[in-house]
């Protein structure tokens, strides 16, 4: 096709922009075939790929919020049991505290009764040998007074004359 045929075509003439129709219908079949093939083989597999692709985003974001309030629940729980833990060791400690006060009672008033069994042992030991002394002295006081008397007078006095 010459540019004499499409000038008959084609009733202006558009100098070198006019169209060849061999040119055109090459063009429309190449183009054609050319989105055929993106249309059946590589846009579904581009389509495919990008729903993933979103899934795969949307599926990151879901886990991430789902582990975020999986760990918002996991430290609640462990607040919860640190308070608790908390509270447990505050019972013990005072649990401990009043043991112990009733310990130190207890042993001070044992030692206190001891003190008291061992005072009034000696209380009692110490009469004993206050009379023991005291009838050992008055046997000797009455023999040194005797003595004493009748070296005065001169001559024996009591139990001594016989």
């Amino acid at each position: 096709m010459t540019l004499a045929q499409n000038s008959q075509i084609f009733p202006t003439d558009l100098g070198p922009l006019n169209p060849v129709w061999a040119e055109l219908i090459l063009g429309a079949v190449l183009f054609g075939l050319t989105f055929l093939i993106l249309a059946k083989g590589v846009l579904p597999k581009i389509s495919r790929t990008l729903a993933q692709r979103e899934d795969a985003i949307e599926g990151g974001t879901e886990r991430a919020d789902d582990l975020r309030a999986e760990a918002v629940a996991i430290r609640e729980q462990y607040e919860a049991e640190l308070a608790e833990a908390r509270h447990d060791a505050a019972r013990i400690r005072s649990q401990a505290t009043e043991e112990g006060s009733a310990a130190i009672a207890a042993s001070r008033a044992e030692g206190i009764a001891e003190r008291d069994r061992i005072l009034a042992a000696g209380h009692e030991q110490i009469a004993v040998e206050r009379e023991t002394a005291e009838r050992e002295l008055s046997a000797d006081v009455d023999a040194w007074a005797r003595s004493l008397a009748g070296r005065i007078v001169g001559e024996p006095v009591g139990a001594e004359r016989a």
